[in-house]
């Protein structure tokens, strides 16, 4: 009896797996923030929002942040080993295909994860420490830094799902290797605007479509869209 699960596509395909479960946790906890919790807190009275506050933000933001960790992680992994398995040479392998489809994805990944480590987490510690009774300046532009941070993360979710999906699916359509140095160009660009709007802006018409949830949500599929034309129009 051979066990093609102890092979070197079945760690892939472990890794895979993996990357799918904690994904799972990360932009589930990403969508009850934005979702459930969030209008949840608009509504409720203040006690109830600072138990909430204390005892469920804490637990949440856990699963949340690590989810974050190990879902960039396993994806890192899986890339690396993409690349080991694929038998190219690098130059060959970073303009193939495989790699280009998901770019957006993996882009996304690394800002999003970056966020809840370097923006979201160490702004809400102080929002857990307000609540418990500590005194906390600027709180109001603390919170609002990590909910447009939040926000954008969201947007991202979206579209990082449709680019994960392509890598898996071999997203059909034509490909033109010599336009992948430029398609990596735009999309980092892209993604770096939408990024420097989370971090600087603070009220606005850039803000304003991500404020309500079913604002980000239309912002994450045109953003899917958009990204898919420029993929076609570029590859």
């Amino acid at each position: 009896m051979e066990f093609a699960i102890l092979s070197k596509q079945g760690l892939y395909f472990l890794l895979k797996w993996s990357h799918f479960i904690f994904g799972i946790a990360w932009i589930g906890m990403l969508w009850y923030f934005n979702f459930v919790q969030g209008p949840f807190f608009a509504e409720t009275d203040a006690n109830t929002k600072t138990a909430a506050t204390q005892k469920l933000v804490p637990r949440a933001l856990w699963y949340f942040r690590w989810g974050a960790a190990f879902t960039l992680l396993s994806g890192l992994l899986l890339i690396g080993l993409n690349f080991h398995l694929s038998g190219a040479t690098a130059g060959e392998w970073a303009t193939g295909s495989w790699l280009a489809k998901i770019y957006p994805g993996i882009i996304m990944g690394i800002v999003m994860a970056a966020n809840v480590w370097f923006v979201i987490w160490p702004r809400q510690k102080k929002v857990i420490a307000a609540a418990n009774g500590e005194k906390v300046e600027n709180l109001p532009v603390l919170a609002r830094r990590a909910f447009l941070a939040s926000r954008t993360n969201t947007m991202f979710s979206i579209a990082l799902l449709f680019f994960m999906g392509a890598g898996g699916s071999k997203l059909p359509g034509a490909f033109n290797g010599a336009n992948v140095g430029a398609w990596y160009g735009v999309i980092a660009l892209i993604i770096g605007l939408l990024e420097i709007n989370a971090l600087v802006a603070t009220n606005g018409i850039t803000t304003k479509p991500i404020e309500k949830p079913v604002g980000v949500i239309h912002m994450g599929l045109v953003l899917a869209i958009v990204l898919y034309v420029i993929l076609v129009a570029m590859l």
